[in-house]
């Protein structure tokens, strides 16, 4: 199960440093192949996979990864089947954007459950500093976000040089 758990939080982290290049190439109104598929693979592989570990009851993190799942699809439809076109451009960077919001909400959270001196900070009371980091991310994804969806546009086309 170690080698099963390290292959998850690998997935996971390589799927949040591709997301926010896509991210910031969105910001720049550029779609680079690579990053994307690299960045869609992984998160949908991180959400698949953390279904594989063994559990009794559905959990919160099973919600989140339900929802991934639905936010991912979106993404690789509007992405690809779609290509971008007219109103998918803005569906896809939503959906991205949301869908590494979500990576790093559970990166967070996982922080915070297993990393000693985060989880001992408030051990018998909601933490203090789980709720404000988890607001801070929040409020910047929500602001990166919606700035994904306003700044990733088309590239205008070249003019015609038979003119």
């Amino acid at each position: 199960m170690v080698a099963f758990t390290l292959f998850h939080v690998a997935l996971s982290l390589v799927g949040i440093v591709a997301g926010f290049v896509v991210a910031f190439d969105m910001l720049n109104s550029r779609a680079s192949d690579g990053w994307t598929s690299v960045f869609l693979s992984t998160t949908v592989a991180t959400s698949a996979t953390g279904f594989l570990f063994p559990f009794h009851h559905l959990m919160p993190s099973h919600i989140v990864g339900l929802i991934s799942l639905a936010v991912l699809s979106t993404a690789i439809i509007a992405r690809y089947p779609c290509r971008l076109a007219g109103h998918w451009r803005g569906v896809y960077a939503a959906c991205a954007v949301l869908s590494l919001y979500l990576n790093v909400f559970v990166l967070i959270a996982q922080a915070f459950a297993k990393i000693p001196f985060l989880r001992a900070a408030e051990p018998n009371q909601p933490n203090l500093s789980f709720i404000l980091s988890q607001s801070v991310t929040l409020v910047a994804f929500a602001a990166l976000g919606i700035s994904a969806v306003l700044c990733f546009r088309p590239r205008p086309k070249a003019p015609d040089a038979s003119i």
